[in-house]
């Protein structure tokens, strides 16, 4: 039997501490985690939220986490993320397959976002940029 629960990776303004992180209700935490070398990091819409995106090469891993939601929360998650995010598969470190909310390089190489790739995560950018 299978659970209706899906377990999602989280990378963004959803993290514990971040001010959507209301937005995963009360998901159960599951884990810290972190993806594979391959992905980048941008800051979409000067900052407002963070875009990840897949590459071939020059990627980084991607620190967050991991939590398990009901389809409601799931649903709800999906209803409040800024207009093109969608999610797809990431890969995390220990080769497990989740879905993150991702974004259009196209999107993000249109705007000239900036890369915060360096800078250790979503939570370590904003909290370098405040300070």
């Amino acid at each position: 039997m299978t659970s209706p629960n899906k377990r999602v990776f989280i990378c963004g303004s959803a993290l514990r501490g971040q001010p959507d992180h209301q937005n995963l209700q009360s998901a159960e935490f599951i884990r810290p985690a972190k993806t594979q070398p391959i992905y980048r990091l941008h800051a979409a819409e000067n900052g407002w939220h963070p875009a990840i995106y897949e590459v071939t090469e020059g990627g980084i891993s991607i620190p967050g986490e991991v939590y398990e939601l009901t389809q409601e929360q799931y649903e709800y998650l999906l209803a409040n993320e800024p207009p093109h995010m969608y999610p797809g598969d990431v890969v995390l470190e220990d080769g497990e397959v989740l879905t993150a909310m991702l974004y259009p390089r196209e999107l993000v190489e249109q705007h000239n976002w900036i890369d915060i790739s360096n800078y250790g995560g979503w939570a370590a950018y904003k909290a370098a940029v405040v300070s």
